[in-house]
Protein backbone atom coordinates (compact mmCIF):
# COMPACT_ATOMS: atom_id res chain seq x y z
CA UNK A 1 0.00 0.00 0.00
CA UNK A 2 0.84 3.77 -0.55
CA UNK A 3 2.93 5.12 2.59
CA UNK A 4 0.28 7.87 2.53
CA UNK A 5 -2.44 8.08 -0.25
CA UNK A 6 -4.18 4.42 -0.81
CA UNK A 7 -5.12 4.65 -4.48
CA UNK A 8 -8.24 3.31 -5.38
CA UNK A 9 -9.21 2.28 -9.06
CA UNK A 10 -13.35 1.80 -10.13
CA UNK A 11 -13.83 -0.27 -13.22
CA UNK A 12 -16.40 -0.87 -15.34
CA UNK A 13 -16.57 -2.01 -18.83
CA UNK A 14 -17.70 1.49 -20.27
CA UNK A 15 -16.79 3.78 -17.80
CA UNK A 16 -19.21 6.05 -18.65
CA UNK A 17 -21.62 5.86 -15.33
CA UNK A 18 -21.14 3.67 -12.15
CA UNK A 19 -17.45 3.87 -12.16
CA UNK A 20 -17.39 7.85 -12.79
CA UNK A 21 -19.37 8.39 -9.54
CA UNK A 22 -17.10 5.77 -7.51
CA UNK A 23 -14.69 8.13 -8.46
CA UNK A 24 -16.46 11.46 -7.37
CA UNK A 25 -17.27 10.03 -4.09
CA UNK A 26 -13.96 8.62 -3.18
CA UNK A 27 -12.21 11.97 -4.20
CA UNK A 28 -14.68 13.77 -2.10
CA UNK A 29 -15.53 10.74 1.13
CA UNK A 30 -11.25 10.36 1.08
CA UNK A 31 -9.73 13.49 2.58
CA UNK A 32 -6.79 13.16 0.73
CA UNK A 33 -6.41 9.82 2.08
CA UNK A 34 -7.78 8.29 -0.38
CA UNK A 35 -7.44 8.78 -4.01
CA UNK A 36 -10.00 8.27 -6.65
CA UNK A 37 -9.56 6.55 -10.51
CA UNK A 38 -11.70 5.49 -12.61
CA UNK A 39 -11.68 3.53 -16.02
CA UNK A 40 -13.35 0.89 -18.01
CA UNK A 41 -12.16 -2.26 -20.53
CA UNK A 42 -14.27 -1.24 -23.68
CA UNK A 43 -14.99 2.62 -22.12
CA UNK A 44 -17.74 4.71 -23.93
CA UNK A 45 -15.56 7.85 -24.52
CA UNK A 46 -17.97 9.89 -22.77
CA UNK A 47 -19.20 10.31 -19.18
CA UNK A 48 -23.13 9.41 -19.32
CA UNK A 49 -24.98 12.85 -18.75
CA UNK A 50 -26.65 11.00 -16.15
CA UNK A 51 -23.81 10.83 -14.10
CA UNK A 52 -22.47 14.55 -14.43
CA UNK A 53 -26.56 15.48 -13.75
CA UNK A 54 -25.81 13.72 -10.40
CA UNK A 55 -22.44 14.84 -9.16
CA UNK A 56 -23.71 18.51 -10.51
CA UNK A 57 -26.81 18.22 -7.53
CA UNK A 58 -24.70 16.29 -5.44
CA UNK A 59 -21.96 19.20 -5.22
CA UNK A 60 -18.85 17.05 -6.75
CA UNK A 61 -16.30 18.43 -8.88
CA UNK A 62 -16.98 17.14 -12.51
CA UNK A 63 -13.63 19.06 -13.60
CA UNK A 64 -11.14 15.91 -15.61
CA UNK A 65 -13.85 13.36 -14.89
CA UNK A 66 -13.73 11.66 -18.44
CA UNK A 67 -14.07 8.14 -20.11
CA UNK A 68 -10.90 5.89 -20.14
CA UNK A 69 -9.27 2.54 -20.65
CA UNK A 70 -7.96 0.61 -18.01
CA UNK A 71 -4.88 0.45 -20.42
CA UNK A 72 -3.50 3.75 -19.13
CA UNK A 73 -3.73 2.45 -15.42
CA UNK A 74 -1.35 -0.57 -16.19
CA UNK A 75 1.90 1.18 -17.32
CA UNK A 76 5.07 2.05 -16.00
CA UNK A 77 3.70 5.88 -15.72
CA UNK A 78 0.50 4.90 -13.78
CA UNK A 79 -0.16 5.91 -10.19
CA UNK A 80 0.46 2.91 -7.67
CA UNK A 81 -3.11 1.66 -7.24
CA UNK A 82 -3.64 0.00 -3.89
CA UNK A 83 -6.98 -1.02 -4.09
CA UNK A 84 -9.26 -1.76 -7.51
CA UNK A 85 -12.68 -2.13 -7.14
CA UNK A 86 -15.20 -3.41 -10.14
CA UNK A 87 -18.61 -2.30 -10.18
CA UNK A 88 -20.47 -4.27 -12.87
CA UNK A 89 -20.44 -7.66 -13.53
CA UNK A 90 -19.01 -8.15 -16.71
CA UNK A 91 -15.83 -6.06 -15.55
CA UNK A 92 -15.43 -8.47 -12.75
CA UNK A 93 -15.68 -11.42 -15.19
CA UNK A 94 -12.69 -10.79 -17.97
CA UNK A 95 -9.39 -10.66 -17.74
CA UNK A 96 -7.98 -7.18 -16.21
CA UNK A 97 -4.46 -6.07 -17.07
CA UNK A 98 -1.45 -6.82 -14.30
CA UNK A 99 -1.52 -4.07 -12.05
CA UNK A 100 1.77 -2.80 -10.94
CA UNK A 101 1.95 -3.15 -6.63
CA UNK A 102 -0.80 -6.09 -6.69
CA UNK A 103 -3.74 -3.93 -5.37
CA UNK A 104 -6.20 -5.55 -3.47
CA UNK A 105 -9.28 -6.47 -5.44
CA UNK A 106 -13.21 -6.33 -4.98
CA UNK A 107 -16.19 -7.07 -6.64
CA UNK A 108 -19.45 -5.33 -5.68
CA UNK A 109 -21.77 -5.83 -8.64
CA UNK A 110 -24.43 -2.56 -8.96
CA UNK A 111 -27.32 -2.00 -11.59
CA UNK A 112 -25.77 0.01 -14.01
CA UNK A 113 -28.21 3.40 -14.43
CA UNK A 114 -26.91 3.84 -17.81
CA UNK A 115 -28.81 0.81 -19.14
CA UNK A 116 -32.16 2.70 -18.17
CA UNK A 117 -34.30 4.02 -20.70
CA UNK A 118 -36.82 6.89 -20.10
CA UNK A 119 -37.00 10.60 -19.32
CA UNK A 120 -34.48 12.27 -17.42
CA UNK A 121 -36.83 11.63 -14.31
CA UNK A 122 -36.04 7.72 -14.66
CA UNK A 123 -32.73 8.05 -15.36
CA UNK A 124 -31.98 10.50 -12.62
CA UNK A 125 -33.53 8.18 -10.39
CA UNK A 126 -31.48 5.22 -11.73
CA UNK A 127 -28.27 7.64 -11.19
CA UNK A 128 -29.20 8.39 -7.49
CA UNK A 129 -30.01 5.02 -6.51
CA UNK A 130 -26.34 3.61 -8.00
CA UNK A 131 -25.05 6.72 -6.19
CA UNK A 132 -26.91 6.30 -2.36
CA UNK A 133 -25.17 2.28 -2.78
CA UNK A 134 -21.55 3.38 -3.73
CA UNK A 135 -21.23 6.39 -1.35
CA UNK A 136 -22.32 3.55 1.48
CA UNK A 137 -19.95 1.43 0.22
CA UNK A 138 -17.08 3.73 -0.33
CA UNK A 139 -17.90 5.29 3.21
CA UNK A 140 -17.60 2.57 4.88
CA UNK A 141 -14.22 1.95 2.66
CA UNK A 142 -12.39 5.12 3.81
CA UNK A 143 -12.83 3.78 6.83
CA UNK A 144 -11.03 0.62 6.96
CA UNK A 145 -7.35 0.58 7.94
CA UNK A 146 -6.18 0.00 4.07
CA UNK A 147 -2.62 1.58 4.30
CA UNK A 148 -1.50 -0.23 7.76
CA UNK A 149 0.99 -2.31 6.84
CA UNK A 150 -0.03 -4.57 9.17
CA UNK A 151 -3.49 -5.56 7.99
CA UNK A 152 -2.58 -8.35 5.55
CA UNK A 153 -4.19 -8.05 1.69
CA UNK A 154 -6.50 -10.57 2.22
CA UNK A 155 -7.88 -9.57 5.64
CA UNK A 156 -8.30 -5.93 3.31
CA UNK A 157 -9.85 -8.27 0.42
CA UNK A 158 -12.66 -9.73 2.95
CA UNK A 159 -13.81 -6.78 4.86
CA UNK A 160 -14.18 -5.23 1.14
CA UNK A 161 -16.08 -7.51 0.12
CA UNK A 162 -17.96 -8.12 3.72
CA UNK A 163 -18.90 -4.23 3.22
CA UNK A 164 -20.87 -4.73 -0.21
CA UNK A 165 -22.46 -8.42 0.59
CA UNK A 166 -23.69 -6.90 4.11
CA UNK A 167 -24.83 -3.12 2.41
CA UNK A 168 -26.53 -5.99 -0.47
CA UNK A 169 -28.14 -7.93 2.41
CA UNK A 170 -29.57 -4.41 4.34
CA UNK A 171 -30.57 -3.33 0.98
CA UNK A 172 -32.39 -6.82 0.09
CA UNK A 173 -33.91 -6.79 3.42
CA UNK A 174 -35.48 -3.23 3.30
CA UNK A 175 -36.73 -3.36 0.01
CA UNK A 176 -39.26 -6.70 1.48
CA UNK A 177 -40.21 -4.28 4.14
CA UNK A 178 -41.40 -2.07 1.66
CA UNK A 179 -43.65 -4.24 -0.95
Amino acid sequence: MSASVTNVLVLCTGNSARSILGEAIINKLGNGRFRGFSAGSFPKGQVHPGALRLLERHGYPTKGLRSKSWDEFAGTHAPNIDVVVTVCDNAAGEVCPIWPGHPVKAHWGLPDPAAVEGDDVAVDAAFEAAHDALAKRFAKLVELPIIDREVPALAVRQRLQAIHDDLVEDENTNSGNQA
